[in-house]
């Protein structure tokens, strides 16, 4: 795949327009324009990074947190997702899955190189998927890979499907989710999808209120479980989204872990590490 190289990190505001203007709009899939984004030498703002760190409850450390990879990366994902050859608008895509692999320690100082590219498109049960595929450098060798999973609905209300409804897990942990929160989450993740920062947006693709940040829940289940020493594996499927407010319960057996709605034991999230 062809690749392009960005002078740095892009700014999320023109990606966000494209966004607007791509749910107006028609497109058809393009593969031959999808290329591989490409930013060289990417640093980690300490400041971002604390209060990332607080609000995910990660503890204070050397190396980043095997999620931060996702939040550095994401103008650039923001990028991909809004260019030409992207097959879908990026309004009402739907994060189904994640997985991470750490092959070794990021130190919080190292300048990373940060390859961005989808590929992947798929037919689904519910639509159509495409991935999002990030590769971390550092001094040439990858330290990090990370594959987001991405429906596309094709009719019907959006959502993340029913979910698993095996018997509800005790949790170990219980978390209130507000809508403070994941207004702070956007601001420091740059993922302002109106979803999550909007109730009238919300409404609009079928959600009863403004959902939580899926790779918040991940985040906040793996500062639950680490911390972890490389080399390890993270996977997540995204299950029924947290409306807000709620108050959720994380659980965990083994490498498997959840997080699921305490009222009700709707399933959010269920992952491993490895």
């Amino acid at each position: 795949m062809d690749h392009e190289e960005l002078p740095a990190i892009p700014p999320v505001g023109p990606s966000l327009r494209r966004a607007a203007i791509g749910a107006l709009v028609p497109r058809r899939a393009r593969p031959g324009e999808m290329k591989q984004l490409l930013v060289r030498r990417a640093t980690v703002d300490s400041g971002r990074l604390d209060a990332y760190d607080d609000l995910c409850g990660f503890p204070r450390a050397a190396t980043l947190p095997a999620t931060y990879a996702h939040v550095l990366a994401f103008p650039i994902s923001l990028a991909v997702m809004t260019r030409p050859g992207f097959p879908f608008p990026i309004l009402g895509l739907v994060h189904i899955a994640n997985r991470i692999e750490v092959l070794r320690a990021i130190a919080v100082e190292e300048p990373l190189d940060l390859w961005v590219r989808a590929d992947n498109v798929q037919a689904h049960e519910r639509g159509t998927t495409v991935d999002l595929l990030t590769t971390v450098e550092a001094a040439g060798a990858a330290v990090l890979r990370e594959s987001s999973t991405y429906l596309r609905r094709h009719g019907g209300a959006p959502g993340r499907g029913r979910g698993d409804r095996d018997a509800v897990p005790v949790a170990q942990q219980e978390w209130d989710v507000t809508g403070s929160l994941v207004s702070a989450y956007a601001r420091v993740s740059g993922d302002r999808n109106p979803i999550h920062t909007s109730a009238l947006f919300a409404r609009m693709f079928g959600f009863p209120h403004r959902i939580a940040h899926g790779m918040w829940t991940l985040a906040r289940a793996l500062a639950a479980l680490g911390p972890f020493e490389a080399p390890y594996t993270v996977d997540a499927r995204f299950q029924l989204p947290i409306v807000l407010p709620a108050r959720v319960g994380f659980a965990r057996a083994g490498a498997a872990f959840s997080v699921h709605d305490v009222a009700t034991g709707r399933p959010n999230l269920q992952g491993t590490v490895s």
